[in-house]
């Protein structure tokens, strides 16, 4: 994805099913735990660089000593922030006690992060300013073990307003109006409401208050809490929480909009956000890592047996699941391609393009340099390489067998060695930043955030083909790569994008809210000026503006009436008008992946709200009625950033 967007974050548990001697003995460390955790959130750090954080869950702590610990970042590189200052934590008790570092004993005592649970959180800010506040994960202490919550997730939540209002009718005075903090005030409220029903029927036993409290924390029902809290949620959420007692739960939501992947076996329970990094970490097979299923919540409790058994691990379904629409932009471009399936599906993407490609290049692949922009487009060029090659073999064999009829395929297979040019025809060289508040300075400077190979492309001879794995908005085509590329001196420049056009704005934790930053959007609008149909902009408005009023906005998506008068191939046509810098003379064409070869490259993930405008939850509807409403009154704002009214 050349122009860059913020989107889903990254979570990651480690739960250790054995006492620390274990891992000192088998491992070499104690802390084995904690250092899985680093390496885990570390093969997940393209899900979050605005923040991170960690919990640390002691078990088995006396009274008088904490047991949960945090340690929270906002700065550069803020993982690894993390992990520098439980090393300088460490590095103190080294001082104080040298040679103690490896004792488990020790450890238990005196290191806050020897948890023997352990939730870490990586953020990719998708509004809201950048504050530690906003880091996670949360917390809400209690003088209560079980009663203190913390929680981290990768979510977000399209109906704020609502679940606001939920809470003012509880009796609760909600300190930020966040869907993170929404939603760790209900959980703890149906929290503390099971935790003072249990209270109540062992205090009528003639319990003491002590055993009570022992008793109640034992018989928490993490997942009848989920059940209560989760009625109103609307979006699409991963999140795990832990409370104090050891107990932890995983959540996902009915959809399966979001991703979440564990494993589990006598050591460890381990839950990450993406698969390979759970596969890598822990050396285990992709099929011995399962997907959490949606509308499930995975809970396991806290206590351990005097043999140090724990308690099973649970997956319970906590609502009735929707249709399964997991999020195809993971699969495309967020997770890290290093998965099994995903490297498979993006060569499929990949070499779906293949026709367009050759067709816009007329057939002339011998003159065409094939490339790529950025490193998570590789694994689709790969797929677009062997599909090229594919076609130019079967073009090249057709002839030698006229020419040659008893040629032998030995002689045929060395014929067919020669393939499509591959080079290396554009870098991304920096991160540029700069102060200066001249725009047309500014500009200068941002076109060169790209880097490009001269004597790559025969001036005037070559097409060159580059392939994207998504456009969103198109400025960094527009702004950079287009301006760099037009140096190389092609005869053709074709960019092809292995992802459909983005037409509609996302709600469930991409930064896509604002409908009229869509380069798709905006071709659209453009084509209804050009061709005299700006008369449905006022439509559509007045529609949405109609089912405001009669509390019917989540109803249906008015917004699909803009691109109805237009086929891909005229949306695709009008971005390349739009996207082509001023005075920019070589002939360009910009191809997007058809929205119909999704199921075959994504089978099994087929949420594709952006491309399609189908939302799986009613408040998808209702984010993009208002991300168009904004557009109309010229409102610039997130879609879902709204108060109450």
């Amino acid at each position: 994805m050349s122009d860059q967007i913020k989107h889903e974050c990254g979570i990651g548990l480690v739960r250790l099913l054995k006492p620390l001697e274990y891992y000192e003995s088998k491992y070499g460390s104690a802390l084995w735990g904690l250092n899985r955790m680093f390496v885990l959130m570390e093969k997940q750090r393209n899900r979050g660089q605005d923040g991170a954080g960690l919990v640390s869950v002691k078990f088995n702590v006396p009274p008088g000593k904490p047991y949960l610990f945090r340690e929270r970042s906002n700065v550069d590189s803020p993982w690894g922030d993390v992990f520098k200052r439980i090393d300088t934590i460490m590095a103190r008790l080294k001082e104080l006690f040298p040679d103690r570092e490896f004792d488990a004993a020790f450890l238990r005592e005196h290191f806050p992060y020897a948890g023997e649970l352990l939730m870490a959180h990586l953020r990719y800010g998708t509004h809201g300013k950048n504050e530690i506040e906003a880091s996670h994960p949360v917390i809400r202490m209690s003088e209560y073990k079980h009663l203190s919550l913390a929680i981290a997730g990768n979510f977000n939540l399209t109906n704020v307003d609502d679940l606001f209002r939920k809470l003012l009718e509880l009796g609760q005075h909600p300190r930020i109006m966040t869907d993170t903090e929404l939603m760790l005030e209900r959980i703890a409220h149906f929290l503390d409401a099971q935790s003072e029903r249990l209270k109540e029927e062992y205090l009528k036993d003639h319990h003491s208050r002590s055993e009570t409290i022992k008793y109640v924390s034992q018989d928490l029902d993490l997942a009848t809490v989920i059940q209560n809290s989760a009625k109103p949620w609307d979006g699409g959420y991963v999140f795990a929480g832990v409370l104090g007692n050891g107990d932890l739960f995983v959540v996902r939501d009915p959809s399966g909009i979001r991703p979440c992947f564990y494993f589990y076996n006598d050591e460890v329970l381990a839950v990450a956000s993406e698969r390979a990094a759970l596969c890598n970490v822990f050396n285990m097979a992709p099929a011995d890592v399962l997907e959490l299923p949606p509308a499930t919540v995975l809970t396991l409790k806290g206590n351990i047996s005097e043999d140090h058994i724990p308690a099973p691990v649970k997956i319970t379904q906590f609502t009735e699941p929707r249709k399964k629409l997991s999020c195809s932009f993971e699969r495309i471009y967020f997770s890290r391609g290093n998965d099994a399936d995903i490297y498979k599906e993006r060569k499929v993407l990949g070499h779906l393009l293949t026709p367009q490609v050759v067709e816009a290049v007329n057939e002339e692949v011998d003159n065409t340099v094939f490339s790529f922009i950025p490193n998570t487009s590789e694994v689709a060029f790969l797929g677009l390489v062997e599909g090229v090659t594919e076609w130019h073999n079967g073009q090249k064999e057709e002839l030698i067998r006229n020419a040659f009829p008893n040629i032998n395929r030995e002689e045929m297979l060395s014929l067919l060695a020669s393939g499509p040019r591959v080079e290396k025809a554009i870098w991304k060289d920096v991160k540029m930043r700069t102060f200066i508040a001249d725009d047309h300075s500014r500009a200068d400077l941002v076109a060169h955030v790209y880097d490009i190979t001269r004597g790559s492309v025969r001036e005037g001879v070559d097409n060159l083909v580059l392939l994207d794995d998504s456009i969103v908005r198109g400025t960094t085509l527009k702004g950079s790569i287009l301006l760099m590329l037009s140096r190389l001196k092609p005869k053709k420049i074709v960019i092809a994008s292995s992802a459909p056009q983005i037409r509609y704005p996302d709600c469930y934790g991409i930064d896509m809210s604002q409908i009229e930053r869509l380069v798709a959007f905006q071709a659209a609008i453009s084509l209804l000026r050009k061709t005299g149909q700006e008369g449905l902009i006022d439509e559509v408005y007045h529609s949405i503006l109609q089912r405001s009023a009669q509390n019917r906005i989540e109803d249906e998506n008015l917004v699909k009436r803009i691109y109805d008068p237009f086929t891909e191939e005229e949306i695709s046509a009008e971005i390349c008008e739009i996207v082509k810098p001023e005075g920019f003379d070589i002939p360009l064409e910009i191809i997007f992946q058809p929205l119909s070869n999704l199921p075959s490259a994504l089978p099994q993930h087929l949420g594709d709200w952006y491309f399609s405008g189908n939302y799986p939850t009613p408040g998808g509807n209702k984010v993009v009625n208002r991300a168009f409403m904004n557009f109309f009154e010229g409102k610039n704002e997130r879609a879902y950033q709204y108060g109450l009214s």
